[in-house]
């Protein structure tokens, strides 16, 4: 035999053998009884992952190429891998686990292994198929859960590598301890569905609220390829709150991405705390739909909510929030922007507690509101004030009451920095005129951990009346405009709570305009209107000036100077108006420019409640007594009023008048001491 044909027919034959080998290994591998293997893979899978695995039922192999077309699979795809078929199976819960219910279960239970990575401790399973899986997710109090395959003390020398999950009908049961979640979801199968490939109802429990609802999902569950998104559609309502999404998870073992639409609404903003993690201000109920993206690292997160819009109450939202956590931050960051077109001033009052009790219950707080107290006094919930850092900018273009407040052009900055709330500034425009304040909130509890540190400077200028009341035909006449300014610091829990330890001042002019009963009625300025019935009855009276100066001091303002003068009588106020008990106990001494109105000479005193104020004139003192006992007004008092007074040169208003009179009268002397005059001020 010559040597080519020799070498030929050793190349055949090893060829042969070469082709052979492998179809004897297929034909043995297909009619071998492979539940002889079930301890030996039972065994290998338990290791793998930590914790029992058991196939219980027959255990058969077949051949399966996985490759089917799709653009993100690689050759190895397409090559037959054995495909194991076990029903009847069962997976435990980590060692050590309390809870004696197995973690998960299935009527049938097929995937295919790839042979080669076996060499390298590696079970690489490409597609995992659950048909009638029975799950029970676990989490306990201290963080432990029952999903978590390889803890890290318990190192494994197998590795899995999960790459597709393939859904069917099914049950899983999520039990949290630490987020009070006992929900169960109910999964079926969807036919001819182009998107997606199951559906699934939920129920059960969060926090003692119930929670319901259902949606769609992908029927494969990819968990290598990054390119692969999943689709969602969910649902859900959440103690009240109802939670709508349609979009896509991308790797979904980790969240790596997301990009969905969402609709959100609820009973108030403040309820999402819970959910989300993600502090907002108690709002009257609510609804927005907008974009939702987030990019999720194992050390640092960002979730955006894009061109999002709705309503809020009876106000309509707009704008964009972004939500940072993680690595390099102390503490989470939620930055943004806000857009109102037009807001209702109604609207502002679950901010600080200041709505009904009514619509408290309506978003979920309770009436806490006393019938006897006007002044809010549910508490602020500081301590959720360091969950988060915060800076947001507001703007609103313009804001309504029902009588039409006019305020425009609402813009302020919100800040939460390690539990200090700022709005710095908080401005708009009213009436004419321009209201500027700086407000600081401490909630970090670094001085009081029970109470608020709070700060308030504003100051509002040139706010006209006949704008103030655009709707009060009696005041369109006049040209009268308001100048004011506030300073006050306070510690307390609510706004109550702050008012009754408040100290500082509030100094007020309101320059020429006109009052009468009828017109404070509709200002909704019950004290006044009652007030004013006793003093001059019910007319349309010119008002030249009314100045107030209070000193402010653990709640209890004093009155320094309370004039007003009105084209019939000028009246002197003096007494204290208590912000702790809300009581009033106020003298007025009026005195009379014409003999016709001769009750105004008898003081009246103003007792009793801001809810009940009660009016009283004291007719027993003599003309001639009521105006040698008027209030001496200081000087100091005085001057620091001349500030809000803005007469053009060479004018002088009904207050400048005033205030001159005023600092030319006598200053009360020392005891023992005789009266001396003061002389008048300049301006």
């Amino acid at each position: 035999m010559s040597q080519p044909r020799r070498r030929t027919r050793i190349a055949l034959a090893i060829a042969g053998a070469l082709v052979a080998v492998p179809a004897i290994a297929v034909i043995v591998l297909v009619n071998v009884d492979w539940n002889r293997a079930r301890p030996w893979l039972n065994d290998k899978v338990s290791v793998a992952i930590g914790r029992p695995f058991a196939i219980r039922g027959d255990l058969s192999l077949t051949w399966e190429r996985q490759g089917h077309g799709d653009a993100d699979r690689t050759w190895r795809d397409y090559l037959p891998l054995p495909h194991l078929v076990a029903r009847d199976v069962h997976v435990g819960n980590p060692a050590g686990w309390p809870a004696q219910m197995e973690m998960a279960s299935a009527s049938q239970f097929s995937f295919s292994i790839d042979l080669l990575p076996l060499l390298e401790h590696k079970l690489a399973i490409p597609v995992l198929r659950f048909d009638n899986p029975v799950v029970l997710l676990q989490r306990q109090t201290d963080g432990r859960d029952n999903w978590t395959f390889k803890p890290a003390d318990q190192p494994s020398p197998w590795h899995l590598d999960l790459q597709r999950v393939v859904f069917t009908k099914g049950t899983v049961h999520y039990v949290d301890a630490m987020t009070q979640v006992d929900a169960v979801a109910e999964v079926d199968t969807l036919n001819a569905d182009p998107t997606y490939g199951v559906a699934w109802t939920l129920r059960g429990k969060w926090k003692q609220q119930n929670i319901a609802g259902g949606g769609k999902a992908g029927a494969v569950l990819s968990l290598r390829q990054q390119s692969t998104p999943y689709p969602l559609a969910a649902d859900l309502d959440v103690g009240g709150t109802s939670i709508a999404v349609v979009g896509t998870l991308t790797k979904p073992s980790a969240l790596a991405a997301l990009d969905m639409r969402l609709k959100v609404s609820g009973p108030s903003m403040a309820r999402l705390y819970g959910l989300t993690g993600v502090l907002l201000p108690e709002t009257p109920p609510f609804a927005t739909e907008g974009h939702l993206s987030a990019s999720l690292g194992a050390h640092a997160s960002r979730w955006s909510y894009d061109q999002f819009s709705g309503r809020v109450g009876h106000s309509d939202i707009s704008g964009k929030f972004e939500y940072q956590s993680g690595q390099p931050l102390a503490r989470p960051l939620l930055t943004g922007a806000v857009q109102s077109k037009l807001l209702q001033f109604s609207d502002l009052g679950p901010l600080i507690g200041a709505d009904s009790n009514a619509s408290k219950q309506a978003r979920g707080v309770a009436p806490v509101q006393p019938g006897d107290r006007v002044l809010p006094v549910e508490t602020f919930k500081t301590e959720r004030w360091t969950a988060l850092d915060a800076k947001v900018g507001f703007k609103a273009a313009r804001i309504t009451r029902d009588k039409d407040l006019p305020i425009a052009n609402l813009d302020t900055m919100i800040h939460m920095r390690d539990g200090v709330l700022s709005l710095t500034p908080m401005n708009f425009d009213i009436a004419g005129g321009r209201f500027t304040s700086n407000v600081l909130l401490d909630g970090s509890g670094r001085l009081n951990p029970n109470a608020i540190r709070a700060e308030l400077k504003a100051g509002a200028r040139h706010l006209k009346l006949r704008q103030l009341f655009p709707r009060i035909e009696e005041m369109q006449a006049t040209v009268g405009e308001v100048n004011a300014d506030i300073s006050l610091s306070a510690t307390g829990n609510s706004v109550a709570g702050l008012l009754a330890t408040s100290n500082g001042e509030l100094k007020g002019v309101i320059n020429e305009g006109s009052v009468s009963k009828l017109l404070l009625e509709e200002m909704g300025l019950n004290i006044g209107n009652v007030v004013l019935t006793k003093v001059i009855g019910d007319k349309q009276v010119k008002l030249n000036c009314m100045v107030t100066d209070f000193g402010v001091t653990n709640g209890l303002m004093q009155s320094r100077l309370f004039v007003v003068d009105t084209s019939d009588a000028k009246i002197d106020i003096s007494g204290t108006v208590n912000l702790d008990n809300e009581k009033l106990d106020l003298t007025m001494r009026p005195d009379a420019k014409g003999l016709r109105i001769i009750s105004l000479r008898a003081p009246i005193y103003l007792r009793g409640t801001f809810k009940r104020p009660d009016v009283s004139v004291d007719k027993g003192v003599l003309a001639l007594r009521a105006g040698g006992a008027l209030a001496l007004a200081l000087a100091a008092p005085v001057a620091a009023i001349l500030p809000l007074i803005n007469a053009g040169p060479g004018e002088t208003t009904g207050c400048a008048a005033l205030l001159a009179q005023q600092g030319g009268k006598p200053v009360a002397p020392p005891p023992g001491k005789p009266l001396a005059p003061k002389p008048s001020l300049k301006r």
